[in-house]
């Protein structure tokens, strides 16, 4: 089978910086067994092909972006057919997936992996937040034969909107990632990690609050915060003002080489995001056996009082009471760790990678009886 799959970035030549994890497992688990092209929009301002995971990148660059990868998935279409266009995340991603698509007579599945359903006015964040990006949306997902999401609220809410979706986590490489039993608390003060880019949509104003209340009430913590800063300062000069300097440290930029020895040497993973269709960095976490408390976003919202303990987003009262909460219960935190691990390994990278390559053969089959009369 020849794929074309289409993604914004996270593709990196490099294949350690710049790059997005389950994309990676993903793209070279389908690429044992299929011929894989990635259309990928803006790693690279110039255009550019290189070979990672055993696909061929075609990195499209700046100028008429969405155009020229129509233009330039027809074109590889033209040397040797596609059988389907797969698009992670809709927006343009989707766009360019489904008018390729269905320009060639070929099936379209789009995957929901952000914040293409929603509409923060306040931050300034979703693709629903205009009319025009709420239109192109419409159009996506109605001319996509699947539509897919990674989590049970972004299936909620494609189907408020009238969109049949698929469930598909985009799971963990534990082949990189390698599993850990969940260990027990030492006597040290708890360590604490926060993996994302510093950014509105993340929203660690509520983290460093909750943060402060729990230095207030007397808990005592070490808090490190690894994500490219995108806000220029301004998380570390507030924590400055909540008096937790000392007790928070900003990381930047983490490879995955470096990340995962801060996550095996964590007791709790605390996530604060206002939205998410994940995140991956919560299953990542699971497979190293460390437990999770965050807002009521994506896994964290399906994992709720089981696996995770999940508070409303931008309620940085609740998100101090729950973490609070876990560190003075080891049974709990135990519990949860345990049970998170269990459900992350059983939706891991070969889950994911196998669910699509099922619909591919479905939509595939379709496609060859309505050529042929039946199958």
């Amino acid at each position: 089978m020849k794929i074309a799959m289409v993604l914004p970035g996270g593709v990196d030549r490099g294949g350690e910086q710049r790059v997005i994890p389950v994309f990676l497992a993903l793209i070279g688990r389908l690429a044992r067994t299929h011929e894989v092209h990635v259309f990928v929009l803006h790693q690279e301002p110039r255009p550019g092909t290189w070979p990672l995971r055993g696909a061929t990148i075609h990195n499209i660059g700046e100028g008429r972006t969405v155009w020229r990868a129509i233009a330039a998935i027809r074109a590889e279409h033209r040397c040797a057919p596609f059988d389907v266009v797969q698009s992670i995340f809709s927006g343009h991603c989707g766009l360019i997936g489904v008018v390729a698509a269905k320009s060639l007579g070929l099936p379209a599945l789009v995957h929901i992996a952000g914040g293409e359903l929603v509409a923060l006015d306040a931050i300034g964040y979703g693709g629903r937040r205009k009319w025009r990006g709420r239109l192109r949306e419409a159009a996506i997902l109605r001319l996509a034969n699947i539509v897919t999401a990674a989590s049970t609220p972004i299936v909620h809410a494609l189907g408020a909107l009238g969109i049949p979706a698929k469930r598909v986590p985009l799971g963990v490489d534990t082949d990189t990632w390698k599993p850990l039993e969940p260990r027990p608390r030492d006597d040290a003060p708890p360590k604490l990690i926060h993996v994302a880019s510093l950014n509105r949509v993340k929203d660690q104003t509520t983290l460093l609050r909750a943060l402060a209340i729990l230095a207030n009430a007397g808990v005592d913590f070490e808090m490190r915060i690894a994500g490219v800063d995108t806000l220029g300062g301004e998380m570390q000069e507030l924590a400055r003002c909540l008096g937790i300097e000392r007790r928070v440290t900003f990381l930047g930029f983490r490879t995955q080489a470096e990340l995962r020895p801060l996550m095996v040497a964590s007791d709790l993973l605390v996530m604060s995001s206002l939205h998410e269709a994940g995140p991956l960095v919560l299953l990542e976490a699971a497979v190293a056996g460390v437990p999770t408390v965050g807002t009521a976003v994506g896994h964290i919202a399906e994992w709720a009082n089981v696996a995770a303990l999940a508070v409303p987003a931008g309620d940085a009262d609740a998100l101090a009471d729950a973490m609070a909460r876990v560190l003075d219960d080891e049974a709990l935190r135990m519990r949860l760790a345990r049970e998170a691990q269990r459900r992350a390994l059983a939706e891991d990278a070969d889950h994911t990678a196998g669910i699509f390559e099922a619909m591919y053969r479905v939509v595939t089959a379709i496609g060859l009886a309505k050529a042929g009369g039946g199958l």
